[in-house]
């Protein structure tokens, strides 16, 4: 039996999810390596009870890679409406990976009993087994932590890093996560806020480090659209620089960019408050950086947003791995 091309995909927040579900009926080996630094909303609270790993972006996670019926899916994501102080805002599938972590004594043996519970086709990996907190110098000088509150600030970033809870110990990735990075044809970053769903996974020494030696693709899909206060005015080129800058290296190899423009009346911007402007393009920047750059036309409208066509991302993700073998 030939064995499936692996595909290693880093990151957080909503862009993985939806990679995911699109490379979960390929032909090919799936593991999503999802950050453990989120801090805000139903996470964050069980976060601040139980001192537990982040739940939200694994349950995203494994959901988009489940095979459980439509129904079983909706129920692990359902969250709860009840104005009582303690369940309001949270979803059941955040829960049910606290308690099930609790249960395990660890987050990462929880998730590979999830993951058979829900049929997952794939693997997910949080990078570590403990919850991390994210750190960010500004350019002004000044410094936060905690991932909500740096994505609230809306000042632009100089740089990052993560801490452990207690701060004695340098965060690391379990063996799984760095083997799969090592093992890996073609690992995949974003789509995904730059700074706090991206690089707090590179920042795990064992990680970046990985991801730098890895003999796979590495592919960056560049976000679409720039986040407030966070990357204003950044080009394509400028996503890659501050990758780069983070890691000591030009270790992304090939770039995704969407070039089909954003019509400027149909972005909601009091809804998407997080997003600014289209990100503009500079390819001979990115080249001068070793990228290959593959442009296209990536863009989904709906709801008054601008988000990544998953199924045109998904089969140029297929193209490459398929160009890499031939090349």
């Amino acid at each position: 039996m030939i064995n499936k091309p692996k595909i290693v995909i880093i990151g957080g927040g909503t862009g993985l999810p939806v990679i995911l579900r699109g490379l979960r009926d390929q032909n090919v080996d799936v593991t999503a390596i999802v950050t453990v630094a989120d801090d805000g909303g139903s996470s964050g609270i069980l976060r601040n009870y139980i001192n537990v790993v982040p739940p939200g972006d694994i349950r995203n996670a494994l959901v988009a890679l489940s095979e459980l019926p439509n129904i079983e899916k909706e129920l692990f994501q359902y969250r709860f409406q009840s104005k009582d102080n303690f369940f309001a805002g949270h979803a059941i599938g955040n829960l049910i990976i606290s308690a099930l972590a609790e249960m395990k004594g660890n987050i990462f043996d929880a998730v590979q009993e999830l993951s058979d519970l829900m049929k997952i086709r794939g693997h997910i990996f949080p990078v570590a087994n403990e919850p991390l907190t994210l750190n960010a110098e500004f350019k002004d000088g000044s410094q936060l932590a905690g991932e909500s509150e740096i994505t609230a600030a809306h000042r632009q970033i100089k740089r990052v890093w993560v801490t452990t809870a207690d701060g004695d110990h340098e965060p690391a990735a379990m063996k799984q996560v760095v083997d799969a990075i090592l093992d890996a044809d073609q690992i995949v970053l974003g789509p995904g806020s730059l700074f706090t769903s991206i690089l707090p996974n590179l920042m795990i020494k064992n990680v970046g480090e990985a991801v730098k030696k890895t003999a796979a693709e590495v592919v960056y899909i560049c976000n679409i659209m720039t986040q407030k206060g966070e990357t204003d005015n950044f080009s394509d080129a400028d996503h890659v620089k501050v990758l780069n800058q983070h890691l000591g290296a030009q270790f992304i190899d090939t770039v995704l960019v969407n070039i089909q423009p954003v019509p400027a009346d149909y972005i909601n911007f009091q809804e998407w408050n997080e997003i600014s402007q289209p990100v503009v393009h500079d390819f001979a920047a990115l080249r001068d950086q070793g990228c290959r750059v593959i442009s296209a036309n990536f863009l989904r409208l709906r709801d008054n947003g601008a988000f990544h066509d998953r199924d045109k991302v998904v089969s140029e993700l297929i193209n490459r791995l398929h160009d890499v073998h031939n090349e």
